[in-house]
């Protein structure tokens, strides 16, 4: 009797070994993304205000991970795989990060870098102050955002609603500039005075931790405030990397069932954006 071999045809390879290669092929896939998403890059979404008006709700941006070293909190989950913090680097005043919060709810969040190590911050009727030394704020012109799925009209309080010059309802924000020591500058919004965000104690931001803000300083749960109601101060071994360019941007109309509504959708201007 013939034999595959002897007619020249190829043996037929089984289902089973078919399925274990497709079963390699999907772990080593998984394997890759794991690397690449816990050490290189990550990407993020924006899903509150917190940040304007750098960045908005719908805002889709990768985060790099090798900026500030590595712990358990740079891989998917928390997963206690690294011990403490190798390869550490502490981020620089106005860098915006991505890091994990504390507290049984714990999640992924982005804030501002204000205070290192051994500062003193607080807010004195709106305006930062950084070691005893007001920072610069200079007022520029009003922030836009048009009322959009992502930014319905209840996130915008009535003495900020407005119309563009095509009779489109938009949220117009008051808008500053802030200079940081060094020279380093971002855009903030204050829309009004909040005693508890605008009027602070001194923070002295302990060893080994940091003190972030929002940008959207009246409408940001972060280090001003002790949890539950904030964050307090973030342990460096929490920051999971360095927010460095939007690659995405959707203002919530599109449908997954209707794919030319994903072009219609996107915010073109603010891709490739970055920090």
């Amino acid at each position: 009797m013939a034999t595959p071999a002897d007619t020249g045809t190829p043996p037929v390879k089984t289902a089973r070994s078919e399925t274990g290669e497709t079963l390699r092929f999907l772990l080593k896939l998984a394997l890759f993304v794991f690397i690449l998403r816990s050490f290189i890059f990550s990407p993020f979404s924006i899903p509150s205000e917190s940040m304007l008006p750098r960045l908005l709700i719908g805002d889709y941006l990768f985060v790099s991970k090798w900026n500030y070293g590595y712990s358990r909190w740079s891989l998917p989950w928390g997963l206690p795989l690294i011990p403490g913090r190798i390869l550490p680097r502490d981020p620089a005043r106005g860098d915006v990060v991505v890091f994990r919060s504390m507290g049984p709810d714990d999640h992924d969040v982005i804030k501002r870098v204000i205070g290192l190590p051994g500062d003193r911050v607080q807010m004195r009727n709106g305006q930062l102050f950084l070691n005893g030394r007001a920072i610069p704020k200079q007022r520029v012109a009003d922030f836009i955002v048009p009322i959009s799925p992502n930014f319905p009209t209840e996130k915008c309080g009535t003495p900020f609603q407005d119309v563009d010059a095509n009779g489109k309802a938009i949220c117009r924000y008051p808008r500053f500039r802030e200079t940081l020591p060094g020279g380093r500058s971002y855009e903030v919004l204050d829309q009004e005075n909040i005693p508890e965000a605008d009027d602070t104690d001194v923070y002295r931001v302990p060893a080994g931790r940091v003190f972030l803000m929002g940008d959207n300083r009246d409408d940001s749960a972060d280090s001003r405030f002790a949890p539950p109601v904030g964050m307090g101060y973030i342990p460096m071994e929490r920051i999971q990397g360095k927010a460095i360019v939007t690659f995405w941007s959707t203002d919530g109309s599109a449908s997954w069932l209707l794919p030319w509504t994903w072009f219609s959708a996107a915010r073109f201007s603010r891709i490739g954006q970055g920090f």
